[in-house]
């Protein structure tokens, strides 16, 4: 494994992990009415963008995180229809 192929996953697993904590809050309080619709729609559609652009490239780092991120931030939004 490359040094930039795990500089890539540290970079990915930190901004990943950064919205844990919302989903987590916002499913326990099951209230999404501060969060911004526009800038969950936006971010989802971008990491589905990211996620096809490393598989594209067959890169790892890119995909693994990318798909762990999509799947946190369209929790989010669920959460933000469910919950408004």
């Amino acid at each position: 494994m490359k040094w930039l192929d795990i500089l890539g996953i540290i970079a990915g697993t930190c901004t990943t992990l950064a919205f844990l904590p919302q989903a987590v809050k916002t499913w326990q309080s099951r209230s999404a009415g501060d969060l911004s619709m526009g800038t969950f729609m936006l971010l989802v559609v971008g990491l589905i963008l990211w996620l096809i652009y490393g598989i594209i490239l067959y890169n790892w780092p890119i995909i693994l995180t990318n798909g762990f991120t999509l799947l946190i931030a369209s929790s989010i939004l669920y959460f933000k229809f469910r919950y408004p």
